[in-house]
């Protein structure tokens, strides 16, 4: 018998919890295969508690987990400390897997012991135009960078994976989810992984939806916590954890100084105005592979420095806040994004 323990954090998401639970139990997995499903939950307003008890008679060991702490590592924490497990799935209340999610991963983590951790291909969904024109800014290289898992086509070992599957020792050897993180800490683990010499593998053949946030207000906030918290991640390790980061802030540095800089000289106009004509020609460049109207262009175009501005601005934040000043994280940017 192997035993797997699916841990999926929820808080307010009476849209998207029943169908990521019928998801996972429409898995097709060998007969010696058993789940337990964890829903841990910081106590939800909208409804979702409620649904979640209702499918506890529908579907067997799936179980309502409190997080009083109403905070995503909490939540980690508590489903993988529920029930012993051979293996820990972790699952976003808005993740969608494919049917062959589970039992590809399993195989992978079986076949390989390099391979600590794995994950799938992450596929876009939207509820409103909003969210559509945002999902496809964030399957580009140019909105997300090179390298990272929501671009990746092909299967192969990379940095970081979502939705991911460990072996239960993994855990054990290196520790658990840092709850000093309220984003990030996927990647703070994932890094810590690598750091004690496993390998995290991206799997093409297996995927799973994701609801993208349909305003951009709460998309500019996400990427801002996932810019401030990433230095917090680098403070802790001592190490820059992917080159790729440094990029935003580089990128708000450069629209801050460049008025300066203009005012130095025309050599530095001009590389001023090559820079910005770079980025808008890549821009336009992504935004067009994209796009089905030049309205459409525009308005993927326009999410580009959204995602870039707010990131680099979050990560400059972060390091007035944690290695100038010396403080410690804000309780604002302890407030999730929706």
């Amino acid at each position: 018998m192997i035993k797997i323990s699916i841990v999926i954090p929820c808080r307010n998401e009476v849209l998207y919890i029943k169908e990521c639970i019928e998801a996972i139990y429409a898995n097709v997995l060998t007969t010696e295969v058993v789940l337990s499903v964890f829903v841990v939950d910081g106590m939800s307003d909208d409804g979702t508690r409620e649904l979640i008890l209702s499918l506890e008679n529908q579907f067997p060991n799936l179980k309502l987990v409190d997080n009083e702490k109403k905070l995503t590592p909490f939540a980690f924490n508590l489903g993988i400390y529920e029930v012993p497990a051979d293996y820990i799935q972790i699952v976003g209340a808005r993740h969608i897997l494919s049917s062959n999610y589970l039992q590809k991963s399993l195989d992978i983590l079986q076949s390989n012991a390099e391979i600590w951790c794995v994950g799938g291909k992450l596929i876009n969904e939207y509820l409103n135009e909003t969210g559509e024109i945002i999902s496809k800014a964030m399957s580009t290289t140019f909105g997300m960078g090179l390298g990272n898992f929501r671009t990746l086509e092909k299967s192969g070992f990379t940095d970081t994976v979502t939705s991911p599957m460990y072996p239960y020792w993994v855990f054990e050897k290196i520790g658990f989810f840092d709850e000093q993180l309220i984003r990030n800490q996927d990647d703070d683990f994932n890094f810590r992984v690598t750091k004690a010499g496993g390998k995290i593998w991206f799997e093409s053949e297996i995927s799973l939806k994701y609801y993208v946030r349909g305003n951009f207000q709460g998309l500019y906030r996400q990427f801002y916590q996932y810019g401030y918290w990433k230095v917090f991640v680098n403070q802790k390790h001592k190490a820059v954890t992917t080159i790729r980061q440094l990029v935003p802030p580089a990128f708000v540095l450069f629209l801050f100084v460049s008025p300066i800089l203009i005012l130095l000289g025309s050599l530095f106009f001009w590389l001023a105005v090559s820079l910005y004509g770079i980025y808008i020609l890549l821009g336009v460049y992504f935004a067009s592979k994209m796009s089905n109207s030049a309205g459409e262009l525009f308005q993927i175009f326009k999410t580009f420095p959204i995602l870039h501005f707010s990131y680099g601005l979050g990560y400059l934040s972060g390091m007035i806040n944690f290695l100038i000043l010396r403080q410690k994280p804000s309780d604002k940017q302890k407030r999730m994004s929706r």
